[in-house]
């Protein structure tokens, strides 16, 4: 019979706290998705809009309850990838870190720097052109791919350019625009109906995606039982407030009008309330914040694909370095040239629907994941986080991710279950081969 506690990472410092765990989750959601969702959401469900994110942060919270148990119980670095791998075995592993990193942040790039065209767009009208819109977009993924293979830390230093450029624009404008709401214009006219709500709830979820990623660094959090559950509840609770406030903001200044700018909706809420200066401070502040996060994701994220290549789990060139700079190019260059393709051929909605999709599909692992761990090791050790209520709230969880999930337009559908094929079809592949390999 197995022990009550999973083995946990060897040689790391714990010295994450509750606070710094809390804000990491701020910094990994908080991104360019409310930049631009604001005027989305509007466009489709009007005032009720709010509704849209109460429905969001329902699932998000059920969804993490099952994280916070899962988190205590799996102390070693890898967060989703680590519980889902632990409970079920290596090939849903595999297809969760597939979906991490290929449909979660590949698509998430993709539709945030189509998001960014949008938004310089406003100031430069050139971008709204096919031509130099493509041209834009090659040299955004090709710059970003070439200062990392070169071994600069772009990632590492707009870290906290990126967090103050992001959240000091977006706190400034709730505080201000609290005192320029027409209260008229929060009155829901037109109750939503549930399939609307669904629908809008779905895209919405890629402006709280991505909490999970901080989790990754379980290996390196102090006293990860107590402090998992604390940050969590803390780094959500703050974003939800905040994006709330946000829409509440928009829709009360903008009124109707916020319906169509579903482009840049913030900027068109700051020139309401600050003038010309305040287009000017949200412009800089989403791009700020649209260039860091793309930084951040391609310093990290392809590290994450050179590592399943060298543990042959991906194509072997894949995993090879660069003999000058030491870094992983070809991880690097196909990381860019596959998020910069979806980038040419979708748009934000679609880009980020599908993302949603796909992790949603890995927080579904998770919370099953939750009732598997319960077999395997038992009840929770004293001082391990357990959600009370037995297994209803991971039942619950999973039971809303699978309502998400049918949300989804049938060509997205095809589009998520063609990834998971691919996932699969690539572990079994590199099974053949690992099989041929000789014994050392």
């Amino acid at each position: 019979m197995k022990n009550n506690t999973p083995e946990t990472d060897e040689g790391l410092v714990r010295a994450i706290g509750t606070w710094a765990f809390g804000t990491n989750i701020v910094n990994m959601v908080v991104g360019a998705g409310i930049f631009v969702l604001p005027g989305i959401v509007a466009a489709r469900i009007g005032t009720g809009a709010v509704l849209a994110y109460l429905v969001c942060a329902v699932i998000v919270a059920l969804v993490f309850l099952c994280y916070a148990e899962a988190g205590s119980r799996i102390t070693r670095s890898g967060g989703s990838y680590a519980y889902i791998e632990e409970a079920f075995g290596p090939l849903p592993g595999f297809v969760a870190s597939t979906l991490l990193w290929l449909g979660w942040s590949v698509l998430s790039d993709a539709a945030i720097a189509v998001a960014m065209v949008q938004a310089l767009a406003k100031v430069i009208p050139a971008l709204h052109e096919p031509w130099p819109r493509g041209l834009f977009l090659i040299s955004l993924f090709g710059f970003l791919a070439s200062i990392n293979i070169l071994g600069l830390k772009a990632g590492m230093r707009l870290f906290v350019i990126n967090t103050i450029g992001k959240l000091v624009p977006l706190i400034l404008l709730v505080m201000v625009g609290m005192f320029a709401i027409n209260f008229e214009n929060l009155v829901i006219v037109h109750w939503p109906n549930i399939a609307d709500l669904g629908a809008t709830a779905l895209i919405l979820f890629f402006a709280f995606g991505g909490a999970e990623t901080a989790l990754n660094t379980s290996g390196e959090i102090r006293n990860p039982e107590r402090t998992i559950p604390r940050g969590l509840l803390l780094g959500i609770s703050g974003i939800f407030i905040l994006y709330v406030s946000l829409q509440t903001v928009a829709q009360g200044t903008l009124g109707p009008a916020l319906a169509d700018n579903t482009e840049a909706p913030l900027v068109a809420t700051a020139t309401s309330v600050f003038g010309h200066w305040g287009t000017q401070l949200l412009l800089i502040g989403g791009v700020i914040s649209f260039f860091g996060t793309l930084s951040g994701d391609m310093l990290n994220t392809p590290r994450v694909i050179f590592a399943a290549a060298r543990d042959r789990l991906l194509p072997a060139f894949l995993a090879k370095i660069h003999p000058t700079h030491h870094t992983p190019y070809m991880a690097i260059l196909v990381y860019a040239l596959v998020g910069c393709s979806f980038a040419l051929s979708g748009t934000f909605q679609q880009l980020a629907i599908l993302a949603s999709g796909s992790i949603l599909l890995v927080y579904l692992g998770v919370c099953l994941s939750v009732l598997r761990l319960r077999q395997l090791f038992g009840p929770a050790a004293v001082g391990q986080f357990r959600i009370p209520g037995g297994a209803l709230v991971p039942i619950l969880a999973a039971l809303v991710v699978l309502w998400l999930l049918s949300q989804m337009a049938m060509r997205e559908v095809i589009g998520l279950a063609a990834l998971l094929l691919i996932s699969i079809l690539t572990y079994a592949i590199g099974a053949i081969f690992r099989k041929r390999e000789p014994a050392e």
